[in-house]
């Protein structure tokens, strides 16, 4: 039997074929697709990191108001878009940190707001059990997977 130039064998042995490789080829896709997630939630991670190290450092250089009994790191993630005044500055310009916050690509719901999709720990957490306080000593996934290095994504 031929159907449009090919036999019936060798129309299913193209399907086949073809099956074979789609199903090869999901695999792939699905992990370039958390590949390219990791490489976000990496990028995240390191600019609020870095923006909070500048803001303790101006805060330790006596640029920003600070209570004595303070840690000198932010009291919130939105602080380091908002601004704070430079104090030793006479016109009081404002210090920026961050344009937006960016948010965790593994958070579930995308209609959070960025600073809701991270954890957040404070200066007097410990690092085994982060917990939130009165400033933002660190940011972690609160993503329940683990990444292709097999470490888990909260623990990046």
């Amino acid at each position: 039997m031929r159907a449009r130039g090919f036999t019936l064998i060798e129309l299913v042995v193209t399907v086949a074929i073809v099956g074979l490789l789609a199903t090869a080829a999901l695999p792939l896709a699905q992990l370039a697709a958390q590949r390219s997630k990791e490489t976000d939630l990496r990028a995240a991670l390191r600019e609020i990191r870095t923006a909070i190290d500048a803001y303790k450092d101006a805060a330790d250089q006596g640029r920003i108001e600070k209570q004595l009994d303070a840690s000198g790191y932010p009291p919130s993630l939105q602080v380091l878009v908002d601004g704070v005044e430079d104090t030793r500055s006479e016109s009081r310009p404002m210090i920026y940190f961050l344009r937006r916050i960016p948010r965790d690509p593994f958070f579930p719901d995308g209609s959070a707001a960025a600073a809701d999709t991270w954890g957040l720990r404070s200066y007097e957490s410990p690092p085994d059990s982060p917990q939130a306080g009165d400033d933002v000593y660190d940011v972690y996934s609160l993503a329940g997977g683990k990444g292709i290095n097999g470490v888990p994504y909260h623990d990046w």
